[in-house]
């Protein structure tokens, strides 16, 4: 199997809620929620996708380096490299009926083990999703992420109990969420959270504490003050709110302010390692994908997941050899032109 084939697979079974565009920009499946697409005009989604593309590296060739040095460490795990799955869940939902939750999330986390990632598993307006992911990483015995909506702290805190008995490196809530339109749709009240009802969550914690959904360094600040141990810049994959900003060009003013305060992961238009390279070199500590490797989950299992994994290690991995980046760490501003 190849990614070639994996795509084509994919497309078979999540037509038409994503057709495998060529490019995954958001224009063809602008308005499409639920489905893939962004909300409204769909300019959340393809600001990501096209800010990034802006994003130019400054190529070295006369230097040391010969073996750059991909990997990582989270939460004191460490990753041959820094991206995750993002938390993306409800294939019936939204990337069609073909496939149950349990065989898309089954592909995901074993794929990612595979590769030696951190899988991040999510929650949606239905319960019983967030009860099969858990239920696979136990099943699996593989110690993930799990993710949380905003809803009331009481149900809040109830889910994270749920999500402890899979022994979890860290639990995120994306925050978010309190604007997607399939929790409405079903019935399921989301709603912003004040600084209080953070402090609450963390407080209720054991395990490191991730705040997704952050755009501004306000609300970065905030959230350092909540005492979250990592923040994800996301505009949810233009899914929640019309006309935002790329979450990579409001990255290095986020970071500015707050790395070295919480680690900083972040999201949004990646389709690559050179995508990666940017997001790091903009201030990231880690990378978030999430479209491609749902549609490499549901077109080719684990084994999609590890193919594009690969993929994306090399593609980084090549980034760092013609910039002369030695290691992570190495990569900075300077190495890239926007």
């Amino acid at each position: 199997m190849n990614l070639k084939e994996v795509s084509q697979k994919a497309k078979e079974l999540m037509m038409p809620q994503c057709r495998m565009c060529q490019e995954c920009n958001g224009v063809a499946c602008r308005g499409e929620v639920p489905g893939m697409g962004g909300k409204g005009t769909g300019s959340s989604f393809m600001n990501n996708y096209n800010e990034l593309k802006k994003v130019s590296l400054n190529m070295k060739s006369i230097h040391e380096v010969k073996e750059p040095d991909t990997s990582a460490e989270f939460f004191g795990v460490r990753m041959p490299f820094p991206v995750f799955p993002a938390p993306v869940t409800g294939v019936a939902i939204n990337m069609g009926n073909k496939m149950t939750e349990r065989e898309y999330i089954t592909g995901l986390i074993e794929g990612s083990r595979d590769s030696g990632i951190i899988p991040m598993v999510g929650d949606s307006a239905f319960k019983s999703f967030i009860e099969e992911n858990i239920s696979v990483l136990k099943e699996k015995k593989v110690r993930g992420i799990v993710f949380i909506k905003p809803w009331d702290n009481e149900e809040l805190l109830s889910r994270i109990e749920l999500a402890m008995e899979s022994d979890p490196i860290a639990i995120g809530v994306d925050i978010d969420s309190c604007g997607l339109d399939t929790l409405k749709m079903h019935g399921h009240r989301v709603d912003p959270k004040t600084l209080e009802d953070l402090k609450e969550i963390k407080a209720a914690l054991r395990v490191p504490f991730i705040i997704k959904g952050i755009m501004t360094p306000c609300e970065a600040l905030l959230a350092v003050q909540a005492g979250a141990d990592a923040i994800v810049v996301s505009n949810h994959g233009g899914r929640v709110l019309d006309s935002t900003p790329a979450t990579c060009s409001v990255l290095s003013t986020i970071a500015e302010v707050a790395k070295g305060k919480t680690t900083i992961f972040v999201d949004g238009g990646v389709r690559s390692g050179v995508d990666v390279f940017k997001m790091l070199a903009l201030g990231a500590d880690g990378v978030l994908i999430g479209r491609p490797f749902a549609q490499y989950a549901i077109g080719g299992g684990a084994e999609g997941v590890s193919l594009y994994a690969e993929k994306i290690r090399a593609e980084l991995r090549g980034a760092m050899l013609l910039t002369g980046s030695k290691d992570i760490s190495s990569i900075e501003e300077s190495s890239i032109n926007y």
